[in-house]
């Protein structure tokens, strides 16, 4: 029998009990499409995670507080080892030569109130340098000058949710007033949106000049981070040593291990990000290929059910003169076009749920190519691995016996 022919009969025999074949696949359907689905999740969200730290600024450094120790006990207090003179030295040193500017920053929270409203948001007191280092873009007024910070100003501006929070939807809040810790501080711009959740999100952040949070709203004479824009991409490792070696010197320590601060690089972050959302890719990929062995179990269920009720056809068979192999390649292409099928509407299952989920969870979309292809394979071998004793034993038949089957 030509396979040709075989494969139609196996059609034919498979659209004799629709409820039975729809049932068969079922599991198969499921398995490849959360398969699919989940793949494609975690690299949307690693992508989204690479796009969110891309926002905060090119060839980017930063640099921390970190605890200090003191023999074997560390200390609390190394929290504020970070000054704006640090800041002010490394952009200073003519032997840093990587660096192109340098952001000195102090993070707090504050509640900020309005004559009808009020809000917590993360206040950062910043340079004029920070818009440029951390890709920040007005969509409308300007952002802390110089001057500002000089004159110790009481101007702010918010980013688009807090003033979404504050003064509504399509409110142009320039001009108006804030008072946070009760000092009114005048509106001088808003930021365009950069999208993001989190502690760090942009959008729902206010701005203000650092002397002024350092002196009125704080009394903090520390810094939070210093960020720091190395001059390209290639130097990065090299600013990163620049830097942490100058600190070291300037902070009169010797040993590394003993630094009272810490400096991280996007693509330190990058990769965390990235082990972090593979390995939990892994992880619910691993559990949705388990429906996909439990889908197989069933196909060899049904598909030795199937060998049971036609013991009688394939006793007739055999004592026509059909050999075994004919038998085998009857059940397994029986199997094949279960599981094959079963694939293909797991496919599209999988990828119209991918996109689905990337709109109602505002991730970009991230289809993986090879986990459509994997997966269509993967149904075939399940096919021909769970397939095959029913088949040999539909083979292995004695056509007296099966004739005699009742």
């Amino acid at each position: 029998m030509k396979i040709i022919e075989i494969i139609l009969e196996s059609i034919g025999t498979l659209g004799l009990n629709k409820l039975r074949t729809g049932l068969a696949i079922l599991g198969i359907i499921i398995g490849i499409g959360s398969v699919i689905t989940l793949i494609s999740l975690g690299a949307g969200s690693q992508k989204a995670v690479e796009n969110q730290v891309q926002s905060l600024g090119a060839n980017l450094l930063t640099v921390m507080p970190a605890l200090q120790r003191s023999g074997n006990v560390r200390t609390s207090g190394s929290m504020t080892t970070l000054t704006l003179a640090d800041a002010l030295a490394i952009i200073n040193n003519p032997e840093i030569t990587t660096v192109s500017d340098v952001s000195p920053e102090l993070s707090s929270r504050f509640q900020v109130v309005t004559k009808s409203s009020n809000s917590n948001v993360s206040a950062i007191g910043v340079y004029p340098q920070y818009a440029s280092i951390r890709k920040v873009a007005m969509q409308s007024g300007v952002f802390i000058s110089m001057s500002d910070v000089d004159a110790v100003q009481r101007v702010a501006v918010l980013g688009p949710q807090v003033a979404t929070d504050l003064f509504g939807e399509g409110f142009n809040p320039i001009g108006e007033t804030v008072r946070i810790n009760k000092l009114g501080f005048r509106i001088i711009g808003v930021t365009q949106s950069k999208g993001g959740n989190g502690f760090n999100n942009q959008d729902n952040t206010i701005y203000i000049p650092l002397s002024t949070l350092q002196k009125q709203l704080s009394g903090a004479d520390h810094l939070s981070s210093i960020a720091i824009e190395a001059k390209s991409a290639q130097v990065m490792v090299q600013a990163q040593d620049q830097v942490g070696f100058f600190l070291l010197k300037r902070h009169k320590l010797v040993d590394p291990a003993q630094a009272d601060f810490m400096i991280m690089s996007q693509n330190d972050i990058l990769n965390t990000a990235s082990q972090v959302t593979g390995t939990f890719t892994t992880l619910l990929s691993g559990i949705a290929a388990i429906s996909l062995i439990v889908g197989g179990i069933g196909i060899m269920n049904i598909m030795l059910v199937t060998v049971t009720e036609r013991t009688r056809e394939i006793g007739l068979r055999k004592a026509l003169g059909a050999k075994k192999r004919t038998i085998i390649t009857q059940f397994l292409v029986e199997a094949i076009i279960l599981t094959l099928a079963g694939g293909l509407l797991g496919m599209g299952l999988g990828i119209c749920l991918s996109l689905l989920l990337s709109r109602l969870l505002s991730i970009p979309s991230a289809i993986s190519l090879t986990s459509v292809v994997l997966s269509i394979g993967v149904s075939g071998v399940i096919g021909i691995v769970f397939g095959w004793y029913p088949a040999k034993r539909a083979a292995n038949l004695q056509p007296i016996e099966a004739l005699r089957y009742e």
